[in-house]
């Protein structure tokens, strides 16, 4: 039996948006950036949308997401110069995780060059067990969904 492998969600599906610049140390020795890059860029496009709307504090917040869960699918290749839009939305808005589908896309590309999952499950600071996502919070991502 042969599965089909699903393409990219379409540049609408996404809520926000962050623009990256390539560095030189992206890229690898084949030309095109690493794959590695890529779970740096989901993990600041996450956590700067998290700071914009206050809901992360890196040294006193409580509660703190944990990553659990990643990965990536990729289309087609990017390289060094140039600029990368990172696009954010909430896939799936649990009790006490959240996970965020990702588009990187060329700027003003339609199909993405890659699309990414990324999933925080929230926990309390000091015993770093799974709590109840702020309902403040959870009006704040629904936005996003």
């Amino acid at each position: 039996m042969v599965r089909e492998r699903p393409g990219p969600r379409p540049r609408s599906s996404y809520r926000y948006c962050s623009r990256i610049t390539l560095r030189w140390a992206d890229n690898d020795a084949y030309g095109h950036v690493n794959n590695t890059i890529y779970y740096a860029w989901f993990d600041t496009a996450v956590n700067q949308w998290l700071v914009e709307n206050g809901l992360l504090d890196i040294m006193g917040g409580d509660p703190i997401g944990l990553l659990v869960e990643t990965g990536c699918r990729y289309f087609s290749p990017l390289s060094y110069p140039g600029e990368v839009e990172l696009l954010l939305a909430v896939q799936l808005l649990g009790r006490s995780s959240v996970t965020y589908v990702l588009g990187v896309f060329e700027p003003g590309a339609e199909s993405a060059s890659a699309e990414g999952h990324f999933t925080h499950v929230y926990v309390d600071r000091r015993n770093r067990r799974p709590t109840a996502i702020p309902q403040v919070w959870r009006q704040k991502l629904e936005q996003i969904a």
